[in-house]
C-alpha cells in the first residue's frame, strides 16, 4: 500500500461506485503517487455509463462488460483491465406477480417482458439463463425496454418495443400490463413479487458452481489517452488491494481477479451478446485487452 503524500502526476476523473470492495480505495485507504482516481460519477455507477462512452465525461472506472464488448466493436477508445468490480448470480433478476398467476419460464413467450434496457448486462445474462436452461425461445418474447443503449451506433433487435418516456416496469408488473420485469436490484420489495425462476438464489448459486464462475457485470477501464502501462498497474493494483481489504464473505461472491480467473465469464458474455444481437461479430478475449501489459494478463 502506498501511502506518500507526494503530488500525483496525473488525475483521472473517474466513474466508480463505493462497495465494499471499493471502499478502502474510495475512502483514500489505497492510494499512489503516480495517479489519482477523481471519484466523479454518480452515485450508481451505471448512470454514468451512457456519458462515460459518449461524452468522455469519465477518463477512468468501471464499464458493463456488454458497454465495453460493444465499445470494442465500434472502436471506442478504451482499455480494459483485468479486473471485475462486480457481479453475481443473476437467476433472481427477473421476476412477476404472483397474485396475477403462477407463471414458468416458458410462460413467458408469446408475452411481453420488460426490461430497462435491451443491453443491460443484467439482461444479457438473465435471458441467457432462460434460453439454456429452460428452453426459452428468446425470439418469442416481445422485450419493452425504457432507454436506448449506451452507443449511438447500436441499435436493438426486432423483437424489442421502447416504452413510451417515464413508464413504470415495477407498475406495469403488478398491473399485468407485462408478464415479468427484468429489473435487477430495482425490484420492488413486495410480497407479491416471485422470481420467474424457482428458488432462485439457490439455482444461481448451484449454477455458478457448475459453471466454474460468477457472471461479470462491471469491469474496469481507462481511456486510451491516459492508459500507460503504468497507470494500468497503478490501478489494477490499488483495485486489488482494496478487494483484498474486503471482508473474505464479499471477496468470495465476486468474479475472480486476473485475466484467467475472468477469462470462463468473458467467453460467456461474448458468445451471449453475439446470440442475442447486442454484438455485430465475435470477438476474442484476448483483444479485448489490447494495450495491457502483459504482466497484468499472465
Amino acid at each position: 500500500m502506498t501511502t506518500s503524500t507526494a503530488a500525483a502526476t496525473i488525475t483521472l476523473p473517474t466513474n466508480l461506485a463505493e462497495y465494499p470492495s471499493t471502499l478502502a480505495l474510495r475512502e483514500g485507504r489505497i492510494t499512489s503517487d503516480l495517479v489519482t482516481l477523481d471519484y466523479q460519477g454518480p452515485k450508481a455507477a451505471s448512470s454514468g455509463f451512457k456519458d462515460m462512452i459518449r461524452n468522455e465525461k469519465y477518463l477512468a472506472g468501471e464499464l458493463a462488460i456488454v458497454t465495453y464488448l460493444q465499445a470494442k466493436c465500434w472502436d471506442k477508445p478504451w482499455v480494459l483491465l483485468p479486473f471485475a468490480v462486480s457481479g453475481r448470480t443473476q437467476h433472481h433478476c427477473i421476476g412477476y406477480n404472483r397474485e396475477l398467476g403462477v407463471i414458468s419460464p416458458k410462460d413467458i413467450e408469446g408475452r411481453k417482458v420488460g426490461v430497462r434496457s435491451y443491453a443491460q448486462t443484467t439482461g444479457l445474462w438473465v435471458r441467457g439463463i432462460l434460453k439454456h436452461e429452460y428452453g426459452v425461445d428468446l425470439d418469442k418474447v416481445e422485450w419493452l425496454t425504457v432507454v436506448d443503449g449506451h452507443l449511438t451506433e447500436y441499435s436493438d433487435p426486432a423483437n424489442c418495443t421502447r416504452l413510451p418516456a417515464g413508464s413504470s416496469l415495477a407498475d406495469m408488473m403488478m398491473n399485468g400490463e407485462i408478464a415479468a420485469a427484468l429489473m435487477g436490484n430495482e425490484m420492488p420489495k413486495d410480497d407479491r413479487i416471485a422470481t420467474l425462476v424457482p428458488d432462485a438464489m439457490a439455482e444461481g448459486a448451484r449454477w455458478a458452481a457448475r459453471e466454474g464462475y460468477i457472471p461479470i457485470n462491471h469491469m474496469f477501464v481507462v481511456h486510451k489517452d491516459h492508459a500507460s502501462p503504468e497507470v494500468l498497474r497503478e490501478i489494477f493494483r490499488m483495485l486489488k488491494e482494496s478487494r483484498e481489504a474486503a471482508p473474505e464473505a464479499v471477496q468470495a461472491k465476486l468474479p475472480g481477479i486476473g485475466l484467467e480467473a475472468n477469462r470462463k465469464g468473458i467467453q460467456a458474455a461474448i458468445d451471449l451478446a453475439l446470440e442475442q444481437k447486442i454484438i455485430p461479430r465475435r470477438l476474442s478475449v484476448d483483444e479485448l485487452f489490447a494495450g495491457v501489459p502483459d504482466d497484468l494478463l499472465a
